[in-house]
């Protein structure tokens, strides 16, 4: 399923589909622009599309810069970057320079010596990825910028329920759990409210950011009020390694009143799609039975989806300096 067939969400005629440098959030995307690069990872999802387009950047160098522990997301970049023939080399720099005094202008100075075609960037402090790219001379990718922003993350939950629903215009989609240090939901958010869906945040009043409504959502702090009838029902992790101070009693209380269960989901769409950006914390945002309900769940799909993904963002940043017909 693609845009073709939501006419509204096509490139305007004349208008160059996607005009960015860098893609540092979703937030000032159009919705066109959004939907062109969910088509080409649409593409990349398939292997036979993955098989016949090998090779694309090859001759490139793409750096992963992670200032901020990953695992899946780091490894899904590696293997989108190799799959594409990129030269792949990735950076634990938050073990290194960073924890020796180096300032991150310091270290954006340093990556840009290096001279890579493209840097993947992760850092624990909001707004720091787009310094970097500000200081750099390729495309920079938000791998994740503190409690700002996921874009990449955002982009592959999309495609993951358009390939599930076909659609997400007019979807009823709850995202539910630790909203406030989110930068999943964040970018979740000004994604799915873009491309019309019906979004909902449900968590605790103490996990629930204040002014919601700029995103054009709408908030609960009851599970029962938020899944009613949803379409997708997206969990989140509680962050605690961004948690100053006290948000909850204890993780099986939270458990008791926020974790997703079988009699909460029975309050959503019959078909609902279960989806967790991971990693899960099993028995504390979500039931062990509901994770692994091959029906419901989409929890393996998104991984597969985030590889398509980001083949599809390093492909389209990468072709001006490719010098394609029509980036150059």
């Amino acid at each position: 399923m693609t845009a073709a067939s939501e006419p509204h969400l096509a490139v305007p005629e004349g208008v160059h589909p996607f005009p960015h440098d860098h893609l540092l959030g979703i937030e000032g995307l159009k919705p066109w622009e959004i939907a062109f690069l969910l088509d080409e990872a649409d593409r990349w999802s398939n292997p036979e599309n993955t098989r016949l387009r090998e090779g694309a950047l090859t001759g490139l160098t793409q750096i992963n810069a992670f200032f901020e522990n990953s695992t899946r997301t780091l490894v899904s970049f590696e293997i989108a970057g190799k799959r594409l023939g990129a030269d792949v080399v990735s950076m634990a720099v938050g073990a290194s320079s960073v924890k020796k005094g180096e300032t991150l202008l310091d270290t954006a100075l340093t990556l840009n010596a290096m001279h890579p075609d493209v840097l993947v960037i992760r850092h624990e402090a909001a707004g720091a990825v787009a310094l970097i790219a500000s200081k750099v001379d390729c495309p920079v990718l938000n791998a994740g910028d503190g409690a700002h922003e996921h874009p990449t993350q955002a982009l592959l939950d999309a495609l993951t329920i358009r390939h599930r629903k076909g659609r997400l215009t007019g979807l009823k989609i709850a995202i539910c759990g630790d909203i406030l240090h989110s930068r999943v939901a964040r970018s979740n958010f000004h994604l799915l409210a873009s491309m019309g869906a019906d979004v909902r945040a449900v968590a605790p009043p103490t996990l629930m950011p204040p002014a919601l409504d700029q995103f054009g959502i709408s908030a609960t702090t009851s599970m029962e009020t938020g899944l009613k009838d949803a379409d997708v029902v997206m969990m989140l992790r509680l962050q605690r390694e961004r948690m100053q101070g006290s948000y909850l009693p204890s993780e099986r209380e939270y458990f008791r009143f926020y974790g997703l269960t079988e009699e909460r989901l029975a309050h959503a769409a019959d078909d609902v799609l279960v989806m967790h950006p991971g990693p899960m914390n099993r028995g504390v945002e979500i039931a062990t039975s509901v994770a692994d309900d091959i029906q419901r769940s989409a929890i393996t799909e998104q991984v597969e989806m985030g590889v398509a993904v980001r083949m599809a963002c390093l492909d389209v940043l990468t072709r001006r300096i490719r010098g394609l017909e029509g980036w150059a």
